[in-house]
């Protein structure tokens, strides 16, 4: 059973749930604390770094992307506490992310010959875009997997990079504001290997994610072993979390007995 669900996304970046829905949605998955993780952005609702809304736990966090070498990493906050310098930082990528959208936005207009109702805005992210294509009742595409296959993938004719903070700025960052800042879902990366290495700098890793998308690594093989290398060699926490965008929540997480050594720390 999960009893802490550590990586929520909300309306505040890419997600379909309201603060206002976040302790319905736990009570239904039997989750008894969360933490919201927006993509780049701190959410307006949440003033402490730990607090309760409506008999569940709700820890304050961040994901933030930055640039590591060959490739590009998500970090994540928990406990914020906001710093001049994180709130800087997360407005200038908002603003980078209005540009970015506006972008994408016109460039699969093109492609698909279609006028999208969706709008450049702060917290807009690529979902946002697939799923008005899903919506639209002149493109044949029924599923946000196949859009970003398609179109606005990494690798499609549609994406449109965004300008992130390199690794040790977003680290810094982090570690001025959190209580704990860890590495998300190391074996979605295109090199596992490097991103766990990267965690000689990190509180934690996430060990326990729905790893239904790998990318450089099976997690049906060694994957899994390698982080728990990772999190002995680097004396790491284990954090966890179901990566939800959308209602459905405790498809990973933490256990009560893991979540106290996290909760230490917060």
């Amino acid at each position: 059973m999960v009893y802490a669900d550590l990586h929520v996304h909300t309306q505040n970046s890419d997600g379909t749930l309201t603060l206002a829905d976040v302790p319905g949605a736990a009570r239904e998955a039997g989750v008894r604390v969360v933490a919201i993780t927006d993509h780049d952005r701190l959410h307006p609702g949440l003033d402490d770094p730990v607090t309760e809304l409506d008999g569940v736990q709700l820890v304050h966090g961040i994901e933030l992307r930055v640039e590591a070498g060959d490739q590009r990493l998500d970090l994540l906050g928990y406990g914020v506490s906001q710093t001049d310098a994180l709130a800087a930082e997360t407005e200038r990528i908002q603003r980078d992310r209005v540009e970015r959208g506006r972008r994408i936005i016109e460039n699969v207009e093109d492609a698909l010959g279609v006028s999208l109702p969706v709008e450049p805005r702060e917290g807009l992210g690529r979902p946002h875009i697939a799923r008005s294509v899903v919506d639209h009742a002149d493109t044949d595409y029924d599923s946000v997997g196949a859009v970003f296959d398609d179109l606005i993938g990494d690798d499609g004719p549609c994406f449109v990079a965004r300008d992130v903070p390199d690794f040790q700025t977003g680290v810094d960052l982090l570690s001025e504001a959190c209580g704990l800042v860890g590495l998300a879902h190391p074996l979605r990366y295109l090199d596992p290997e490097a991103a766990l290495a990267r965690c000689d700098a990190l509180d934690a890793v996430e060990r326990y994610y729905p790893y239904d998308r790998p990318l450089g690594a099976d997690p049906t093989a060694d994957g899994p072993a390698k982080v728990d290398a990772a999190i002995e060699t680097h004396d790491l926490l284990a954090t966890g979390g179901s990566d939800a965008h959308d209602f459905e929540l405790g498809k990973a997480g933490l256990d009560e007995a893991d979540f106290g050594a996290v909760s230490d720390r917060l």
